[in-house]
């Protein structure tokens, strides 16, 4: 595989571009409708060969949004984006299915769910083959954009962000630094894992899919080990995790940084895409869990409340924090999240991969597009339209 050429520095326009991905499993299908609409725009202005990646400076994912991050980033044979974002919710249709094989009957649910309370619910071997097969021996310094996947190592009980600016020293950015032996292993950075790994890792969502394991050395034979699961535990909502990224270069007073003044955070577009919530449909309440013990907060009501609660509160207070800090910088219009928090029933599910979950999914998707642009209240937990941008959709707002 030819390796990619450095990527151009985030000060090469005049705002700094990040697009960011929530985590969500199977409900990543609803912001790939999102993304091939954003991407059939763009390639109005610039031509069919127009790719996502050629204008984001930074793409930040979790999980599912892992992912796609991985598929819009990382270079084909001709060094060009893996994937369209068109054939994202194919991957989706093809694949989900193997990945969450669904149980039939009441009996099969019944088994699932006692397999559930000895380990996770899905083996994720299916997984594991098909993003080795699609990402094979790519690593994080070879994405065309920057990318910034969190995960969460349960041995260090710390996050771990796989971030492109960790790996910027690496040889194949620097060949003439160092030996030709480096620069063909690379193994100057232990950061610079397998995308394959980072996105498995990622993707590894408790009593869903097992914890993941591997380990990366350097040019000076130092072994780094990884022990991670889903970085939805840290950082469903990625968007902040990037623009940390982004700030911590220029506190650094990185050269390619150098027009950007601290603070001066109006240069900073954003685009957050959620994977949609449940939040209309009342699931549990303080009478249902004042009894719960370890069961019934990791299986009450047949689902998983403490997973849904840490990433549903991680999501929303990103949300809440960036529009803030934007509206106090008088920023707002370089923020957009959208999101959709009136998912039912199979519809809020992260694994229910049933042909006509999907294509719900999907629906949910392009209706979106055509809702007003919201913002999270805290007050009222509910997405409410924008009051200063109660005319203007999603789809109009990916426009501007």
């Amino acid at each position: 595989m030819e390796i990619a050429k450095h990527i151009q520095p985030p000060t090469y326009g005049n705002l700094v571009t990040i697009l960011s991905i929530d985590g969500g499993g199977i409900r990543g299908i609803i912001p790939s409708v999102v993304l091939t609409f954003l991407e059939s725009e763009l390639q109005k202005l610039d031509g069919e060969e127009a790719r996502l990646a050629d204008y984001f400076d930074v793409i930040a994912g979790t999980s599912t949004g892992g992912l796609v991050t991985s598929m819009l980033a990382a270079p084909n044979k001709k060094n060009r984006p893996l994937f369209a974002a068109k054939d994202i919710q194919a991957f989706y249709v093809n694949h989900a299915p193997k990945i969450f094989p669904q149980e039939r009957g009441a009996f099969g649910r019944m088994m699932r769910f006692f397999r559930s309370l000895l380990g996770p619910s899905y083996d994720g071997k299916y997984l594991h083959e098909v993003v080795r097969k699609n990402l094979g021996i790519t690593r994080l310094h070879q994405t065309l954009t920057n990318v910034v996947i969190p995960t969460f190592d349960i041995k260090r009980l710390q996050p771990i962000i796989f971030s492109s600016y960790e790996v910027w020293l690496s040889p194949s950015s620097f060949p003439s630094l160092f030996p030709p032996s480096q620069v063909k292993n690379n193994k100057y950075n232990t950061m610079d894992a397998l995308l394959s790994d980072i996105c498995i890792s990622t993707s590894a969502a408790p009593t869903y899919l097992p914890a993941y394991y591997f380990k990366t050395e350097d040019c000076r034979g130092n072994i780094k080990e990884f022990h991670l699961i889903d970085g939805g535990v840290a950082a469903n909502n990625p968007a902040l995790v990037a623009i940390g990224e982004v700030t911590n270069q220029i506190f650094k007073e990185n050269p390619d940084f150098f027009p950007i003044k601290p603070m001066d955070y109006g240069r900073f577009l954003v685009i957050s895409l959620g994977t949609g919530s449940s939040r209309f449909e009342v699931n549990y309440n303080a009478q249902m869990a004042k009894s719960w013990g370890v069961l019934g907060w990791l299986l009450g009501s047949g689902s998983t409340p403490l997973v849904d609660i840490f990433t549903q509160a991680s999501a929303d207070m990103v949300d809440i924090h960036i529009s803030t800090v934007f509206k106090a910088l008088h920023s707002e219009q370089n923020y957009l999240r959208i999101q959709d928090d009136t998912l039912q029933r199979t519809l809020s599910s992260v694994d229910v991969a049933t042909k006509e979950n999907m294509e719900k999914l999907a629906s949910i998707g392009d209706m979106l597009l055509e809702k007003p642009v919201s913002r999270a209240n805290l007050e009222t937990g509910h997405m409410m339209p924008a009051c200063n941008s109660t005319e203007m959709t999603n789809k109009e707002a990916l426009k501007r």
